[in-house]
């Protein structure tokens, strides 16, 4: 549910809105997108399953991630950071990272925020980069 107040701020009530598979026992529920407004920011919610691991990746702008359940390790920089509900990260930009769920069977959920509406994944293994927000469209 999407509720829109007089003034164009916007209520999301995430567990009403889409999310999309990722691959691999990730799920993204998009947050706060261009379709609500905004030209300078994107938020949203990942979900991983247990035991699950992103591979290292890099965006063209920075990015905030706040762990909101479960524990997990970011690998950044060569070192591993393990990570508590409500700790928050800050990654510069073209800094190739990952986060991993540290249990083989609890979820983990982590809000991530990209200071650009065009933000981009750049993933190291195969140098391939798309739209943060074509993940949003599976």
């Amino acid at each position: 549910m999407t509720i829109k107040t007089p003034s164009d701020a916007v209520l999301l009530k995430p567990e009403s809105l889409p999310t999309h598979e990722r691959g691999g026992g990730a799920r993204t529920t998009p947050l706060v997108t261009r379709a609500v407004g905004t030209n300078s920011f994107i938020t949203g919610y990942t979900a991983f399953d247990g035991g699950v691991e992103i591979p290292f990746h890099s965006h063209n702008c920075e990015e905030s991630v706040v762990l909101m359940e479960g524990n997990a390790i970011l690998d950044i920089d060569g070192l591993e950071y393990r990570l508590k509900p409500h700790d928050v990260t800050y990654i510069p930009p073209n800094v190739p990272h990952r986060f991993r769920n540290v249990s083989k069977t609890e979820p983990m959920k982590i809000l991530w925020i990209y200071a650009n509406v065009d933000a981009t994944r750049t993933l190291m293994d195969s140098g391939i980069t798309n739209p943060v927000s074509a993940e949003h469209q599976r």
